[in-house]
């Protein structure tokens, strides 16, 4: 009898547990991975992404640096950027900034950009609204990377998504697949919340949001792909670092060839990404560095990811200058990584 006590007690408790964690409308963890995993995807269009950033801020127009330092505009150098832009430093607040990268993206081939995204009142936040109205002008997508859950509470994770929907999309650049926005997730952000947890945010937004959302994974398994519209990844800098191009190329080839089988049996979205180069060693010790070959790498890692037949290709990115993995023009390749880029976006797009 007390065994049959302790036992009846203990499945209340795990009754009371599941309830709370699960999904906000009253409905069970397991109903919304059911919800999440009933959903197949098809006619897929082929796109061009790139990750870009929206957080640099310069004195002449907000009033202050930021993500600049040791700024040495004769010496054409910035202490914490691999490179150096082009332009010069920028801000991206700066319409005629903003409106610069469209075009760029626009010559490129690249179909929309996935902005950086910190959370409400950001001031990445703040630069949606330029960035949205100058995509526009150029028939350039934009969507957000969601960055981070900082109190990793599911409550914190909706309220978010649901800015986003409402704020930025019904606006007339925002990307839509389907007709429904899309939401991209960094790893940070997917770390914060087991993958139950996710399935109860997406359905909990998808109650709230009728119209529904496109959620793309930073995670490459089986379970984000049963629960999210699409996976993908950042960056794979830490198992390229020190290889060849083609030892790069072919670590690709084993790695995505399975996930892009994996996606496609899930009825998935499915992202492969590719990097020019990259180096973070003025923002971090020791750092990490991988040779761009004079675009040798960018080349041979476009052209494997054309022979595994992605839905969309990322490009790791655009912008992100801290850690060198840039395509924006810079004075050291001027717009050499552009150009192949248009040349390598046709072939795959054709």
């Amino acid at each position: 009898m007390a065994e049959f006590i302790v036992l009846l007690i203990f499945a209340m408790f795990i009754t009371v547990v599941s309830f709370c964690s699960s999904a906000f409308a009253g409905e069970t963890d397991a109903g919304a991975v059911r919800k999440r995993s009933a959903i197949k995807h098809q006619d897929i269009p082929r796109k061009v992404l790139a990750f870009y950033y929206p957080w640099y801020g310069t004195q002449a127009f907000t009033g202050k640096w930021i993500h600049y330092k040791d700024i040495d505009t004769d010496a054409k150098t910035i202490g914490d950027l691999t490179h150096y832009p082009s332009i010069g430093p920028y801000d991206s607040h700066d319409p005629e900034a903003v409106a610069y990268h469209m075009e760029l993206a626009q010559r490129a081939g690249v179909d929309g950009f996935i902005v950086s995204w910190w959370g409400k009142r950001d001031f990445s936040d703040d630069a949606m609204p330029v960035i949205l109205d100058e995509a526009q002008k150029r028939n350039i997508e934009v969507t957000v990377y969601h960055e981070d859950v900082p109190d990793g509470k599911s409550e914190s994770a909706v309220d978010d998504f649901l800015y986003v929907l409402e704020k930025y999309g019904s606006h007339p650049a925002y990307q839509r697949f389907h007709d429904k926005p899309v939401i991209f997730v960094y790893g940070r952000s997917m770390g914060r919340l087991d993958i139950i947890g996710w399935a109860s945010v997406l359905a909990e937004v998808e109650r709230r949001y009728p119209s529904g959302l496109i959620a793309v994974a930073d995670r490459l398994d089986r379970p984000a792909a049963r629960i999210f519209d699409g996976i993908h990844t950042y960056n794979y800098a830490g198992d390229a670092a020190g290889r060849s191009a083609g030892q790069i190329t072919q670590m690709m080839r084993r790695r995505y060839s399975s996930v892009v089988k994996l996606v496609g049996e899930f009825g998935r979205i499915s992202c492969l990404t590719i990097i020019p180069g990259y180096d973070d060693t003025k923002v971090r010790t020791p750092g990490l560095v991988v040779e761009r070959y004079d675009g040798k790498l960018y080349e041979q890692t476009w052209e494997m990811a054309i022979r595994l037949s992605p839905n969309w290709i990322l490009i790791t990115s655009f912008n992100e200058w801290h850690e060198g993995s840039e395509i924006e023009p810079s004075e050291e390749y001027g717009d050499q990584y552009i150009k192949l880029t248009r040349k390598w976006s046709d072939k795959f797009k054709a």
